[in-house]
């Protein structure tokens, strides 16, 4: 597993890039550039390029395909222990004992019943002596309300946190958010801002957003994201050519 020397240069320089744009963001809104973290979202790449941004320095990483991220997990571990997993994807109630093997984090939380398939996964995994945490969880925020794009209403997000604050297995982070198509950016993460605050207010370990992504991220880093996922800045359009 190894990465050609064009494709280090490459993901050197869209790394600096990144990096260049997350500080000069963080700058205009007055924050610490630390205060932002870069999760790599590495959906669809191969195992090598994961290697090679963590021999740049990163070390949080997202996926979205539940069977695609246990294989990479297992491939990148086996040379470059020590990655953090998150999984930014929607994820079925079926495939929850799969993902708590691999992911640090789950970031797509987003009703009472996936809630309560996680959060037996997590408690089945530590009676195998497979977990010995609970799993971190963000809330997805739905800023338009359309179930056709997952997440939760704002009515709903203190119901269900209040449903994963119960959950022994689950531990609440904080909150996750894209912006709709179509809707200003401005406006989109104005509302995310406010949603986070408010479950924060209700739930003061919930202090995590993550919002923004390749084309939105100043503006998230704006209204008080402190994760942003970045998928085609960082590695380009890229597809797992082999199994």
């Amino acid at each position: 597993m190894s990465a050609p020397t064009s494709r280090r240069e490459e993901l050197a320089a869209r790394l600096a890039a990144v990096r260049a744009r997350i500080d000069a963001a963080c700058a205009a809104a007055g924050r610490p550039p630390d205060e932002v973290t870069l999760l790599a979202v590495t959906k669809t790449v191969p195992a090598s390029d994961v290697t090679v941004l963590m021999d740049l320095g990163l070390t949080s990483f997202g996926e979205n395909r539940v069977q695609e991220a246990g294989a990479k997990v297992a491939e990148v571990a086996a040379t470059h222990p020590g990655a953090r997993w998150h999984l930014v994807g929607g994820l079925q109630r079926n495939k929850a004992r799969a993902a708590v093997r691999w992911a640090d984090r789950v970031e797509s939380l987003d009703s009472v019943r996936l809630a309560d398939a996680l959060d037996a996964a997590v408690r089945r995994a530590q009676d195998a002596g497979d977990r010995s945490a609970p799993l971190p969880v963000l809330l997805q925020f739905s800023v338009d309300g359309d179930p056709d794009r997952g997440g939760v209403a704002l009515d709903g997000l203190g119901p269900l946190a209040e449903h994963v604050a119960g959950c022994a297995g689950l531990r609440l982070e904080g909150l996750m958010a894209v912006a709709p198509l179509g809707m200003d950016t401005e406006r989109a993460f104005s509302e995310v801002a406010a949603a986070a605050e408010r479950l924060r207010s209700a739930f003061p370990q919930a202090r995590t957003l993550s919002a923004g992504m390749s084309g939105d991220l100043e503006v998230a880093i704006g209204h008080g994201s402190d994760v942003v996922r970045v998928g085609t800045a960082l590695v380009g359009e890229r597809r797992i050519t082999s199994p």
